[in-house]
Parts: structure tokens; sequence; C-alpha cells
């Protein structure tokens, strides 16, 4: 009863991938002005964002659409120059280290026939791109996968030697200019007339798309301390933020900045739902009967005093397990409930409980619900007889920390643009009208639903060409509206969405 994500007729996706705009820009040399701004060197700096990420990986075609790559394109007529990326070695998007592979191909979305897609699946073949190959030569985009608001100052951060330690990033070790080079110090060794950042999402992404396994490290100043999944503190993102801003603001004519956007608004968190698991009645009768023992126990638990070691009524009832026929919420793990010991034989009764709509399950949950935890045991049905582990939920707990993190960097970031007369792009806003609903643009309509919306790539979390392009165009109007300049925004239906494909690894 393996649990598969169901997508529109392919027809509709191909379709939709090959719309175009109403109208073109005029783009004959000297229309266009550059107000206050210079692009003559325009150089960008953050994190996957920026570097053109998409399903999942990081590939030249990719690239080729990254936001700063379009923005380049439509500086140049105003202006601007040359915009230099450290492009991958092919379209397959994996990564090796000398010779072993450290991030796998990337998605792509896989079709029965020409009306039955099924899902995405990892393009197969033997990727190309080895971080022992380092680039030589000055390089615009300085977005490097995976990196957080504090690694952008780190010395050694694209060190090759440090990848397999996870003491460096393998993606900036391709074209850091040396072993103890930074990528804030390579950036500005490129004497940058105007500049983007967008950083700060991997602070509470990686966090969140890890499900909470991880820590918010509020309070704790020394990010050296920090784990790969941890909430980065605001007053360390406000101290670094503002560093970055003076540094790139330092001797560039300006630049504009981005937002971090609400995580419900994604359609990582977004597209499995809560009540994932369809019962016929007999079914959902045989696993009530697997948990009556288990009821029965919150049960008595329940008419004893928290006081001496039982639980609310409350929670009581908001751990009971209960199915029915029809659609039901998945069993999840929950570590915020109460430990209790069963009196009889002195075992842990577990923290466990069914998923409600305010619990975030995550895209790659789709890949396990409804699997077997042993091949030899039909009880063990994963979101049923075994609950769905804490790395594939958002609790509403971790939901929280996330936002309020969120909700500071933020402020960070709007004030600093403020007070450095900086274009100022609300991606929050933007994404959650995607997700609510979302945008309509010439030829069509961009939304967050996952693979068929036009706005979000396969991984779920990184735009498509598409929505890089409306991005782009966002970009445009902050910096036209804040220097005087008239550079011309693209058309975002010229721009593809997903790619179909049954070239896949098995």
């Amino acid at each position: 009863m393996k649990i598969y994500l169901k997508y529109v007729a392919l027809a509709s996706i191909l379709f939709a991938s090959c719309e175009a705009e109403l109208e073109n820009p005029i783009d004959e040399d000297g229309f266009y002005v550059s107000g206050d701004a210079d692009f003559s060197n325009f150089v960008a700096v953050g994190n996957s964002l920026t570097a053109g990420y998409a399903d999942g990986a990081l590939y030249i075609t990719g690239q080729e659409n990254s936001l700063p790559n379009i923005m380049a394109g439509q500086f140049a007529l105003a202006g601007g120059g040359e915009f230099n990326q450290p492009l991958m070695a092919d379209n397959l998007g994996g990564l090796k280290l000398n010779g072993n592979i450290v991030a796998e191909n990337r998605f792509v979305l896989t079709a029965a026939d020409a009306t039955n897609p099924i899902g995405p699946a990892r393009l197969a073949g033997d990727p190309m791109t080895d971080v022992a190959n380092t680039l030589s030569g000055s390089f615009n985009n300085y977005g490097v996968p995976g990196a957080k608001s504090f690694h952008l100052g780190v010395e050694g951060y694209g060190n090759a030697a440090g990848v397999a330690t996870g003491q460096a990033n393998p993606y900036f070790a391709r074209f850091a200019s040396s072993a103890n080079a930074s990528v804030i110090g390579d950036a500005m060794a490129q004497s940058p007339t105007f500049f983007s950042l967008w950083i700060g999402n991997n602070d509470i992404l990686s966090y969140a798309t890890s499900g909470g396994i991880g820590v918010d490290r509020t309070g704790n100043l020394n990010p050296a301390t920090y784990g790969s999944n941890d909430i980065t503190d605001p007053n360390v993102f406000e101290q670094v933020y503002n560093e970055l801003v003076t540094t790139l603001s330092g001797n560039t004519t300006g630049g504009v900045v981005f937002n971090i956007p609400d995580v419900t608004a994604i359609p990582y968190f977004t597209t499995v739902p809560y009540n994932a698991i369809p019962l016929n009645e007999a079914t959902a009768e045989q696993v009530n009967e697997a948990y009556k023992q288990y009821n029965d126990a919150l049960g008595l638990y329940s008419q004893v005093p928290v006081a001496l070691g039982g639980i609310t009524p409350e929670e009581a009832d908001r751990r009971m397990i209960n199915f029915q026929a029809g659609q039901n919420a998945v069993v999840i793990e929950d570590e915020n409930l109460t430990a209790l010991v069963n009196p009889t034989d002195g075992s842990q009764i577990p923290k466990i409980r069914q998923a409600t709509p305010e619990d975030l399950i995550t895209l790659p949950a789709s890949s396990v619900l409804g699997t077997l935890a042993n091949p030899n045991d039909p009880t063990t049905v994963r979101g049923v007889g075994v609950p769905l582990g804490d790395q594939y939920v958002l609790l509403p707990e971790e939901q929280l920390l996330v936002t309020n993190a969120q909700t500071s960097y933020n402020a960070t970031i709007q004030a600093l643009a403020q007070a450095n007369g900086l274009a100022f792009v609300d991606v929050k806003a933007t994404l959650n009208q995607l997700a609510n609903g979302g945008i309509t643009y010439d030829a069509g309509t961009l939304t967050s639903t996952f693979a068929t919306g036009g706005a979000f790539s396969l991984d779920g979390v990184h735009p498509t060409p598409r929505g890089y392009a409306y991005l782009a165009n966002l970009a445009i109007d902050a910096i036209n509206n804040t220097y005087g300049s008239t550079v011309p925004k693209v058309n975002v239906g010229n721009y593809n969405t997903i790619t179909v494909s049954n070239d896949v690894n098995q």
C-alpha cells in the first residue's frame, strides 16, 4: 500500500513549460539607462538560490537560468558587463570528490506513458564534475549551495582538503581562489560595481527540512559550535549580515537584497497531506485492534494525576490512535509528548500520535509512507503500524522556532537595506502569494503546487527557471525604483519549468 504522489497529466506539464509572453522588451542600445547604479561589474553573493540550484542539484542549465544570470542579461541592456559563473561539467548535477560521488544527480519527472506521470527520480548517468578539478579565472556568481550566513566570511571554506571532513564546502572548493579564501573575500576581489545578496535561508532551512533534527542556537553566539541542522542565533545573523552589507556596499554603487520566505509556502512542506493513509473498513478495524492495548494504557494514565506521573485527558486524547474507512492521519513520532512507562512490563510507551493539519509532512516522506519497515511483516506499514520518523515531520513547536528566527532575520535584512539605500525584494510575500492562489503573469499563472505549478523545481524548495525569472523581475522592479534605472524585465513565459525523462536510476 505504498503511497504515491499523483500529478496532473503529463501533457499539461509539457504545455506549461513552453508558454510564451505576449510582449518582448525593446533591446536597442542606449534605450535603457542605469540611473544611479553601475552594472558594469555585477557580483552576486549567496547560497544555492543564487547559484541556480534546482531539482536537488546544481547543473549547467540551472546555472544558466540562475537568478543573477537572468538579471545580468537584462543589466547588459543598461551598461552591464559580462557575467561569469563557475559552471558544472554537465547537466547531470552530480558531484564527485576524487572520483567518489558526494552529491547525487538531479531529479526529473518520470512517466509510464504520455498521460501518466509517476514521480521524481534521479537522472541516470555518471557525473563528470569533480571537486578536485578546480576552476581558474574570475567569476561573478558567488552563490554557494549549502552556505549559511556566517559561512561566507570563513577563510578555508573552499579548501578541498576539508571537504571530506565537512570543514569546507565542495561547491566553493571548485572555484575558490585559494585554499584559504572566503566567499566574501573572493567576491570583493572582483571589484564589483553592483551586487546582490540573498543569504540566511539555510540558517533555518536545514533545521526545517530535517524535520527539526537540530538545535535552536538562540543565545549561543559562537557559530563554531553549531551543528549542520542548527538554527542560527538572530544576533549572530544580524552581526554577520551587517558585516556583509557593509563590505559589499563599500566600493559599489549599490545592490539588491532578498528576504527569507516562510517554510509553509514551499512544496517541500505542503505536498504530502497529513491524512495520506487510505484504508478500507476491514483493515481499519484490524489496525485499531492492534492499537487497543496502547490506547487502553493511555486511558489509564489519564486517570492518574499529572503530579504523580499521569497525563491530562487532553494529552491522552491527542495520543489515541484511531483509524476508519477512508483517508486517515499518518501515525508520527512526537518527542514533545510525556514519557510514560507501561506498568505491567516496564517498557516505554511510544511517544506517538496521529498527525493533524498543523503538522508539516516533508516531501521525502512520500517515498516511505505505506512501505514496509520489515518486508516480511505486513503489520509494519510506515505511517500505520510503524510511526513516521521525526526526520519526516516538522511539528508545530518546531515550526514556531523557525518562524521566530525568520522574523528576526527578515527584520534585520529590511532594516539594513533601508539604512544603506539598497533595493529590497520581499520574497516572503511573493511566495505566500504563490501558495495562496498563485501569481498571474502575461501568459499564465504560477503557483506553488508541486511539479505542475511552474514556480518550484522537483526538490520542492528551489525555483524552476520560470520561478527564478519571476524573482528576477521583482529584483529589477526594486532596482529601478531605488536607483532610477530603466532595466527591462524578462518574459517569464519564455523560461521552462521541469524536465520529463525516463532515463533514471532504478
